[in-house]
């Protein structure tokens, strides 16, 4: 197998994931397309681990030994946004980014005297 087959559907797989962060608001797709990102990686390292070890015979097979460090990580990241994204959702009730982008407690409704504050804050938001 040549190695531009895995190199392009890691690329696919990566800007797939690359689409993903920048374009959902949903915090739980956003992990999903980190997790896609970090696929296309491990995609890349092995592939190029197997392709260079056909040059080299004596060889340490590191792609693969960074590959499983990449897939403990990923999972460590899993658990730990999830984590996070649920107490979140359970204090805000909602796990859309673009609301949560002031996490400061005692800012959800703005300042107490309100009225020309709050909407000059939001202009130059």
């Amino acid at each position: 197998m040549h190695l531009a087959y895995p190199a392009v559907l890691s690329a696919l797989l990566f800007c797939t994931g690359l689409y993903g962060v920048l374009a959902r608001r949903n915090a739980i797709l956003v992990l999903m397309s980190v997790e896609l990102m970090l696929n296309a990686v491990n995609l890349n390292l092995v592939a190029f681990d197997v392709w260079l070890s056909k040059a080299a015979r004596d060889t340490l097979h590191s792609g693969q030994a960074l590959t499983l460090f990449t897939i403990a990580i990923a999972a460590a990241e899993i658990g730990i946004g999830l984590a996070i994204v649920l107490a979140v959702y359970r204090n805000r009730g909602t796990s859309d980014i673009d609301r949560l982008r002031d996490t400061a407690e005692g800012h959800e409704g703005g300042t107490p005297t309100g009225g020309a504050a709050d909407e000059k804050a939001e202009a130059t938001a």
